[in-house]
């Protein structure tokens, strides 16, 4: 698609931050740069190169130049940490890794169990003068990303995979989505055929590049339509209104509490002072009426997940209707079963399957993890989501509740299996069972029961601090209820049901009344 954007039109702006603006010609000699940088280094056709860099131009440049030269384009959270950085890095086989200054030390820290990372090229900073297991070198400086440029082609084999993006990984730990070059483009095209995106629009999203509302939703979705991207680093209530109007945004997106928490602000004379005409994103709040009449625009519900792609869209023009995610899209095929896989009549409530009507559609499969892929991957193509809903006769679909084991905060997916995995390192702990309870700003919060071990008096605030330790901050818990004993079913697994219905506000700690002791000395 960027081969064609430079074509057509050039000189249109593409990407645009708070630090400045480029137009599309001006995008691809940063995709040039970024090439004779990583080639400089060592990368080449073939390998993995993980990104684990806070949002902005350098990030899509990198992603640009990596899949147009045949590099696997690994997105990494750069708020990961210990265990789960060391998955990730060795599950994708990263032999590269551009990452922020602040991650470098816990890059160094995981080296040991990512035998395959080779090079670690440091964006934004400085990289420390003290031995590391790997080459590290600089993003920026003399010397760097110089180099003639080179046509940007059309990808010759589109079916191939471009990109892991991994999902919360809700039965085991976080899962590598393997994601075609036509998944990548797809997804940016559909989502601006069925949003009614324009040329003249600005596309603004606050969410991450290792995430699909950001990269596919977002980036692509503005190269398909030949419109602006425009990149927030993070999502700040305070903030957002003003970064709206500074970047011009005309269509934003929405995940878990965001629009709760815009909406809890006190009403302002700036409430309309923007140029917004639409946002999407889900869930759509049960409160969505009171949007429109304050800020000026309609709120737009779309169902979608990595691993299948976003196959379900409100459709433009029409009043959303309550309890449904949309319609099902002409490219897609969307299915309930019940228990025995068998398809459910219209209106029956069964797991969500997703299937794309030409291939590329939907992941090829989860990298590395064979067992994983068979179990999510229908041998016809279809998708298991883990997802319960039904579907109307029109073609409605309307989501329940999840089957898998996963924790939805705000706008983050959660594993409870990896949250308990973490808990359980902690030498006080014999068990933990990890559950989601609603939120007041919508999705839910984390809460874990923990069975001490025998002997062992562990307090609530000592295991979220414990927790603040080996988790990114996202999964960290909010709720913590100590049990005598987890309750388990004959086959000796939590039986989380069961679990669910002896939560005791009495005995459950909330971190978020209790906040995190300093370290610096400073009182709290």
């Amino acid at each position: 698609m960027l081969a064609s954007s430079l074509r057509e039109h050039p000189d249109r702006v593409f990407l645009r931050t708070t630090a400045g603006e480029l137009t599309y010609a001006g995008f691809a000699a940063e995709v040039h740069r970024a090439w004779h940088r990583l080639a400089g280094a060592g990368v080449g056709p073939g390998d993995a190169v993980g990104l684990m860099m806070g949002t902005g131009i350098d990030q899509v440049a990198a992603w640009f130049a990596l899949t147009c030269n045949g590099v696997l384009h690994v997105p990494v959270n750069p708020a990961l940490i210990g265990d789960q950085l060391a998955h990730v890095l060795d599950i994708a086989q990263v032999s590269t890794l551009v990452a922020g200054a602040s991650c470098l030390d816990r890059v160094r820290e995981v080296a040991p169990r990512v035998p395959g990372l080779k090079r670690v090229i440091v964006h934004g900073g400085e990289p420390p003068a003290v031995p590391s297991p790997f080459e590290v070198s600089r993003w920026a400086g003399p010397g760097c990303g110089e180099g003639p440029p080179a046509a940007i082609a059309d990808v010759a084999d589109d079916l191939a995979v471009a990109t892991l993006l991994f999902t919360s990984g809700s039965t085991g730990r976080s899962k590598p989505c393997a994601l075609s070059h036509r998944y990548m483009a797809s997804q940016g095209r559909l989502h601006a055929k069925y949003l009614g995106i324009r040329a003249d629009d600005v596309l603004y999203t606050p969410f991450p590049l290792f995430h699909i509302d950001g990269a596919n939703l977002t980036v692509s979705a503005a190269l398909a339509a030949g419109c602006t991207a425009a990149l927030g680093e993070r999502f700040s209530a305070s903030n957002f209104w003003t970064e709206v109007r500074d970047l011009g945004a005309t269509v934003f997106n929405f995940m878990g509490a965001t629009l709760t928490i815009l909406l809890r602000r006190p009403p302002s004379p700036d409430d309309r002072r923007h140029g917004v005409r639409l946002a999407w994103g889900v869930p759509m709040p049960e409160w969505y009426r009171e949007w429109e009449p304050r800020f000026g625009f309609p709120l737009v519900e779309v169902y979608g997940l990595t691993d299948a792609g976003v196959p379900v869209y409100d459709p433009l023009g029409e009043p959303h209707r309550e309890g449904s995610c949309g319609r099902v899209i002409d490219e897609y095929e969307v299915i309930t079963v019940d228990e025995r896989g068998v398809r459910n009549d219209p209106g029956g409530v069964g797991e969500i399957w997703v299937r794309g009507r030409v291939p590329g559609l939907v992941m090829s499969g989860y990298h590395r993890m064979p067992e994983a892929t068979a179990t999510a991957l229908h041998p016809d193509g279809w998708v298991r989501t883990g997802d319960l809903g039904s579907l109307s006769a029109d073609g409605r679909l309307s989501f329940r509740s999840r089957l898998s084991d996963t924790i939805r905060r705000r706008g983050e997916n959660i594993s409870a299996h990896e949250v308990e995995r973490l808990v359980e390192t902690h030498p006080d702990v014999a068990g933990c069972a990890a559950v989601g309870v609603p939120s007041e700003l919508t999705e839910e919060d984390v809460k874990i029961f923990v069975e001490p071990r025998q002997g062992a008096a562990p307090t609530a605030a000592a295991l979220v601090a414990f927790c603040r330790t080996v988790m990114p901050s996202y999964m960290v818990p909010r709720y913590v209820q100590l049990v005598d004993a987890l309750p388990r079913t004959p086959t000796e697994k939590v039986d989380k049901p069961v679990l669910r219905g002896t939560g005791d506000p009495a005995r459950t700690h909330d971190a978020e009344a209790d906040p995190p002791a300093r370290t610096d000395g400073a009182p709290r």
